[in-house]
């Protein structure tokens, strides 16, 4: 009778550790379930459980809205003719993202584009891939822009477009925790590219959805945006487009995201 007491001992005590193991790998299993890396391309955060800084490419929605952005990091004459055009359109909602150096050389360019009541957000300080930089390095970048801007537009800028739209995690969560939500976009006019008018207006207007952040320049560097501009707002509008800011495309919506590695 001893010698079956301990088998049984040795039985019971054996069954308890896969059990244990069992219910451990349960566990992880389910963490891991809801913890989706908030990067998954197509996810909406809405529902996800990961907490974790995200690119906004694009939001989830059927109401036909879209963002149209438009970054500045240097020249002299192509901004005037968006505005004029934004404003002979009447679409009096888009995003500029500026980069700080610019906005220091062009004040009265700012001071234009918050007037017309457009949204400003941040394009960074230095045109560089911040992922290359320390962390510290990120936040004075990021941090010098902000002070910039603020003075300049009198309100604090709380979204940013990173130089060459370059990032890491590193770069997202330094961001975020400087209070910044990162904006990519999902169709890039590829305006950037100067590769003729008809083709800037086919990359936009072939690829617009509901809920989409469209990519645009008013550097000097585009020098076919301006054309192109009328005749992307005629036909988003003729398919029943209607232009808003990016804070305004995501407040309510179910953002999107693409993986960061």
């Amino acid at each position: 009778m001893r010698f079956m007491y301990v088998v049984s001992a040795k039985r019971l005590k054996q069954f308890f550790i896969i059990f244990t193991a069992l219910m451990m790998a349960i566990g992880i299993a389910y963490m891991e379930k809801e913890t989706i890396s908030a990067f998954t391309d197509g996810v909406s955060v809405g529902v996800m459980k990961d907490k974790s800084p995200q690119a906004i490419y694009k939001v989830d929605t059927k109401e036909k809205k879209l963002a149209l952005t438009f970054d500045i990091s240097w020249g002299e004459t192509r901004t005037q003719p968006i505005l004029d055009i934004l404003k002979e359109k009447q679409v009096g909602k888009v995003t500029f993202f500026l980069s700080s150096p610019w906005s220091q050389r062009h004040p009265e360019m700012v001071k234009k584009i918050v007037d017309a009541g457009y949204e400003v957000g941040s394009h960074g300080h230095r045109h560089d891939n911040y992922s290359r930089y320390t962390e510290e390095e990120i936040r004075t970048q990021i941090g010098k822009a902000h002070t910039i801007l603020s003075e300049l537009t009198g309100k604090k800028p709380n979204l940013i477009r990173l130089p060459n739209g370059d990032f890491d995690k590193r770069v997202l969560q330094t961001a975020d925790s400087m209070g910044y939500t990162v904006i990519q976009w999902d169709t890039d006019s590829k305006d950037w590219l100067n590769p003729g008018v008809d083709q800037i207006v086919k990359n936009v207007v072939t690829k617009a959805h509901p809920g989409d952040i469209v990519l645009l320049h008013a550097s000097d560097s585009c020098k076919q945006t301006h054309l192109a501009l009328p005749v992307i707002i005629d036909k988003l509008r003729a398919e029943g487009y209607q232009f808003v800011t990016v804070s305004e495309l995501l407040s309510g919506s179910q953002v999107k995201t693409q993986e960061v590695n």
